[in-house]
């Protein structure tokens, strides 16, 4: 047999590793919950504007966790001008690119929001995905810490309109000041020191992960974990650990003892590191937010100052966020466990400045929109609006198409003439005609409340079949022969060609109470 005439080899049908496919309820699930996160957004100000998905390398900056090069955990393509261009990781980096670039024209303050998939280059894991969605919002130009408070105020706000009740959240709030004090007063000050200083970060952002033996172990030499996986330490000394844990985690922790938002700021005063101007500058900042957000009414059961927040993120400056939903889950071990984090932000002022030659103060938050989801499911509380499968107009003969087009174009019109309310979906059965049966059983598996029927007899007739598929199920439940069937003819009416609209109308106006 000649080698050329083989059968070309089959593709296996797989999704990547680290993405995912969504159905038509997850996707409507969550245009259901963006409309309500877009609606919050807009009362505060905030204006949509969207950025591509891909921005030169260049551009993004050595700003992504979890790596030292701007070419890790990014995918990156080179452009035919030998210009390297990477999916951007976040929507904050565009959104600087953005401003930078339309600077002149753009009012100050800028208020904006975006949603939009971000994707990163690492290792995929449950929960953990490569391509995610985001919906954030930013304050582009204003200085003062009030804006961090409204944004801390505007994402409780966000919290409570999906449902998500007081007790169940709360946002964080610290100061990365506070942190890069305590990071100086260690002697990790400077450039050289920016990549140590990243570690400590991200070792005390593992608080609410780990115990603070593993956290000590991640500021000294690194950690194993069970599957044999080791991530290197800070290499930080025995005394430098020392300070963190007992001077700074130490006084981050005890806030929970006295539920105010004073509490923990006078906690922080009196640390060993109070002395430090970096250190005493944050926790200054820190104590505004706490009366802003105090005097609107927006108390630490809302909004609340804790200084074992830590972002990730290298471009922080200030204030720093953290949204945690605070009821419990079962993990992908069995594990109960706190829900955890669904969004966080912060002040990010040198960004937007990379571009230009004069300083631009901004802050933001980022919701992470799977994440969210997962947390409304676990309360019962995502909207899915479950709506209703199309009204399906069936080929009884081939050559009379253009027949049923014209009757599904007048329902769509007819249906549909009210653009306040849900769209009515009609469709012609497009599959084979040949068995009857088959059209049936797909307008079953599309939820169909209502399918047409008109063969010959009927068109020379005048008249058409109009099929109510909800009160056909019920009536063919008691039915018990097929004389009995034919018979009934369950949930199915003879009507002029003249009153097929009204028909199909009082079929879908029918509450199911009706139709048992």
């Amino acid at each position: 047999m000649d080698m050329a005439q083989k059968k070309p080899k089959r593709v296996t049908a797989r999704v990547p590793r680290g993405f995912v496919d969504r159905d038509a309820a997850d996707l409507r699930a969550q245009d259901a919950m963006l409309a309500t996160i877009r609606r919050v957004y807009e009362t505060y100000g905030f204006e949509p504007v969207e950025t591509p998905i891909f921005e030169y390398t260049d551009a993004l900056g050595k700003f992504l966790p979890d790596s030292d090069r701007p070419n890790e955990g990014v995918f990156s393509i080179e452009d035919d001008d030998e210009q390297w261009m990477s999916l951007r990781y976040d929507l904050t980096a565009p959104l600087a690119r953005y401003v930078a670039e339309n600077f002149e024209t753009l009012p100050k303050p800028y208020r904006s929001y975006r949603a939009g998939y971000v994707f990163r280059n690492e290792k995929p894991g449950p929960g953990r995905f490569r391509q995610f969605m985001q919906f954030d919002a930013d304050i582009v130009g204003a200085p003062n810490v009030s804006a961090d408070a409204e944004m801390a105020m505007m994402m409780a706000d966000t919290m409570e309109a999906l449902g998500i009740e007081r007790g169940q959240y709360v946002i964080r709030v610290n100061n990365r000041k506070v942190l890069d004090g305590v990071l100086e007063a260690i002697g990790l000050g400077g450039e050289e020191n920016a990549g140590r200083r990243l570690t400590v970060l991200r070792a005390i952002d593992k608080l609410d992960k780990f115990s603070t033996a593993e956290v000590r172990l991640l500021l000294g030499e690194g950690r194993r974990d069970e599957s044999g996986d080791f991530t290197p330490g800070a290499g930080l000394n025995e005394r430098a650990i020392q300070q963190i844990v007992d001077d700074y985690i130490a006084a981050a922790m005890s806030e929970f003892v006295d539920g105010t938002n004073n509490h923990a700021i006078r906690q922080l005063k009196a640390s060993a590191f109070g002395t430090n101007p970096k250190f005493h500058e944050g926790v200054e900042d820190l104590a505004s937010i706490a009366d802003f957000v105090g005097s609107a009414g927006y108390g630490p059961d809302r909004v609340k100052i804790d200084p074992s927040v830590v972002r990730g993120l290298e471009y922080y400056t200030g204030p720093v966020f953290e949204a945690e939903l605070l009821f419990d889950v079962t993990n992908e071990k069995g594990e109960v466990v706190r829900f955890g984090s669904v969004g966080g932000g912060g002040r990010y002022d040198g960004l937007v400045s990379r571009f230009m030659s004069q300083p631009v103060p901004a802050t933001g938050f980022s919701i992470g929109v799977s994440r969210l989801m997962t947390a409304l499911k676990n309360l019962g509380r995502l909207k899915t609006s479950e709506r209703t499968g199309p009204v399906v107009v069936t080929v009884m003969d081939r050559d009379r198409m253009a027949d049923y087009q014209a009757m599904a174009t007048l329902l769509r019109n007819a249906l549909n003439d009210d653009p306040s309310l849900p769209p009515v979906p009609v469709e012609v059965f497009q599959g084979n005609p040949k068995q009857f049966g088959k059209q049936l059983q797909y307008a079953d598996r599309r939820n169909a409340p209502v399918v047409v029927i008109q063969g010959g007899d009927e068109k020379a007739a005048g008249k058409v079949q109009v099929k109510d598929l909800a009160l056909g199920k019920e009536l063919s439940a008691t039915i018990t022969d097929n004389a009995e069937w034919r018979e009934a003819r369950a949930g199915q009416e003879l009507v002029d060609e003249a009153e097929l609209v009204e028909a199909v109308k009082r079929i879908l106006a029918r509450p199911l109470s009706e139709k048992g």
